[in-house]
């Protein structure tokens, strides 16, 4: 088998579908802190800015929410997805999260794209399993990274 004539780069968004657009901006941008970067009402489409990727949330009730059915007999066909955190305190984003309703689900060692390292999962609410993760302790920064503390 030979290699593709390209390289994955990364995840550049993902598409949720949402019951309530006010309740999924409040978690993803007011506890999560992504930040709105464009709104096409009339798809039924917010979009969210997280790191280098986007999350759209799209309405159940918009053009590009309404779907004929579950996504299989087994019910969604997405497990979770993560998103990776920095700095990544386990004590103060659990305190951060409890006082705003969302509990800490989970909390391990689990390996990703950046090595081993610290994790737990969340739901937003609709239902979505989200996994926060912290990089590697002793992993190096990525050259494209933001300064930690700072937005990109």
């Amino acid at each position: 088998m030979s290699d593709p004539p390209f390289a994955v780069t990364g995840i550049d968004h993902i598409v949720l579908r949402v019951r309530t657009l006010a309740s999924a901006l409040v978690f993803y941008r007011d506890v999560l802190g992504c930040r709105v970067e464009r709104e096409q009402p009339e798809l039924g489409l917010t979009q969210l800015r997280a790191g280098r990727s986007l999350i759209d949330l799209v309405t159940l009730d918009g053009p590009l929410g309404r779907a004929p059915g579950p996504a299989g007999a087994a019910g969604p066909n997405v497990d979770h997805f993560c998103l990776a955190l920095a700095p990544f305190s386990e004590a103060d984003l659990s305190a951060w999260l409890a006082a705003r309703g969302v509990a800490v689900i989970a909390p391990a060692s689990r390996y990703g794209a950046e090595g081993e390292g610290r994790s737990f999962y969340i739901e937003d609410p609709d239902g979505n399993r989200i996994e926060l993760k912290g990089g590697r302790a002793d992993a190096p920064p990525h050259a494209d990274a933001p300064p930690q503390g700072r937005a990109p």
